[in-house]
């Protein structure tokens, strides 16, 4: 994770011809031939062209609310859709801190920092439960989750779960799944009782790598499959809900890749894959499994975030690779979700290091961790202007905004449908 990726072009006959082949693909193990990644340091656009067809949400996973627009996933987690169960909770950041162990707790009105809390070792993420009552901080290091109560914004006791990199909840509820990366697996857990009921080995080596990480992942719109990214071999790989089998893997097609967070796009079936060394977001089509094209974006590309109104998607360029001797260049890329094109590009005075975070519940800001700068950026999604920068502890990660719209979380900092 220590080098600057290329940025890439992809052509617009070339995707053309690779949408016209995915009516006949299938889940493969390699992906398709890719002449379409030339290679370029120069070019900051894009000419990769979106899906046409509009998803048909059919058998979806029992138990899971249904999807009530089938052009958007995201309907119910438009602005103003709050549940009931969140109308107590009280309006914060919760800021994991990699390297100090920490969360720190932000107020969102005054940008205050309201509260420091030891949650162990190598805290990547603090992600909202599936009925979003309780918040869990992800301590992988310490092999334990520290859930937070979203009403009074303190913690409680620890839970034991292995290797817990980051977390996430089957629609239906059912499910807890780790990602335990260091383990190269991802484990199913009962959510009541933190018992293990499952785990599977993932078949993320590659290019040499001896740990594949696991790490993000998103749904399908039916729920009945999602999405998982390998870090460090350059892969996806296609999961059964259900059972936990690996329908298929994706090799992004080069060494270099190395594929960060994922998400569905409002259909249902095209995912958007950050790339933090390609400096872009590949375009995946779901129910093929097959890259259809690739949007360069920014050095270090890493985290995705709809828009409210599931119009945009920004997405987080990290921009430098390292703390020491770095200099900045982070970026923030808006991609509309119509064209999957790049229409804005904001930066932060200095440079910076935007990494994970989210919307807030109206829509107005984006919060993201600054994680070699030690801060955390707030961002107004009007005008794209950097309007706070607050200093947090050391490696600040995936933070969570809470209170936010929608029936449920499929986990991560708030993947919320």
């Amino acid at each position: 994770m220590t080098r600057s990726g290329p940025r890439r072009h992809v052509r617009t006959a070339l995707l053309a011809l690779a949408a016209t082949a995915l009516l006949a693909g299938g889940c493969t193990s390699d992906g398709p031939e890719r002449p379409d990644r030339a290679r370029t340091t120069t070019s900051t656009t894009t000419t990769t062209s979106a899906p046409t067809t509009t998803a048909v949400v059919a058998d979806q996973l029992p138990g899971m609310p249904p999807v009530l627009d089938a052009a958007n996933v995201y309907s119910e987690a438009a602005a103003g859709k709050m549940s009931p169960t969140v109308a107590t909770a009280r309006p914060l950041v919760y800021v994991p801190d990699n390297d100090d162990g920490e969360v720190w707790v932000i107020d969102q009105a005054t940008y205050e920092v309201v509260g420091r809390h030891p949650v162990g070792e190598l805290v990547q993420h603090v992600v909202p439960s599936h009925d979003m009552r309780t918040l869990y901080a992800n301590a992988s290091g310490s092999s334990q989750l520290v859930p937070f109560d979203p009403v009074t914004g303190l913690p409680g006791a620890p839970i034991p779960v292995d290797a817990p990199y980051n977390l996430y909840f089957t629609p239906d509820g059912r499910s807890a799944i780790v990602m335990a990366e260091r383990r190269n697996r991802m484990d199913w857990y009962d959510p009541v009782t933190w018992q293990r009921t499952r785990s599977v080995d993932v078949p993320c080596h590659g290019h040499g790598a001896t740990t594949g990480g696991i790490n993000h992942a998103d749904w399908s719109a039916d729920g009945r499959w999602f999405i998982a990214t390998c870090e460090f071999s350059g892969r996806l790989v296609k999961v059964e809900t259900d059972t936990g089998a690996i329908l298929g893997t994706l090799d992004l097609g080069s060494p270099d890749d190395m594929p960060q967070d994922a998400r569905v796009a409002p259909d249902g079936r095209t995912f958007l894959v950050a790339d933090m060394m390609a400096g872009g977001v590949h375009v995946i089509d779901g129910p093929s499994f097959n890259r259809v094209g690739f949007i360069p974006t920014g050095d270090g590309a890493h985290g995705i975030y709809p828009s409210r109104d599931a119009t945009v998607a920004y997405v987080s360029n990290r921009g430098r690779s390292g703390r020491e001797g770095a200099t900045g260049g982070g970026t923030v890329s808006v991609i509309d979700f119509a064209t999957l094109q790049v229409v804005a590009t904001w930066t932060i005075p200095g440079g910076g290091s935007p990494d994970m975070g989210g919307v807030s519940a109206d829509g107005t800001k984006l919060w993201l961790s600054g994680r070699y700068d030690d801060v955390v950026y707030v961002f107004d999604t009007a005008t794209g202007a950097l309007v706070r920068t607050i200093p947090v502890g050391r490696g600040p990660h995936g933070l969570a905004v809470f209170p936010q719209p929608g029936r449920y979380s499929l986990g991560h900092t708030g993947n919320y449908r």
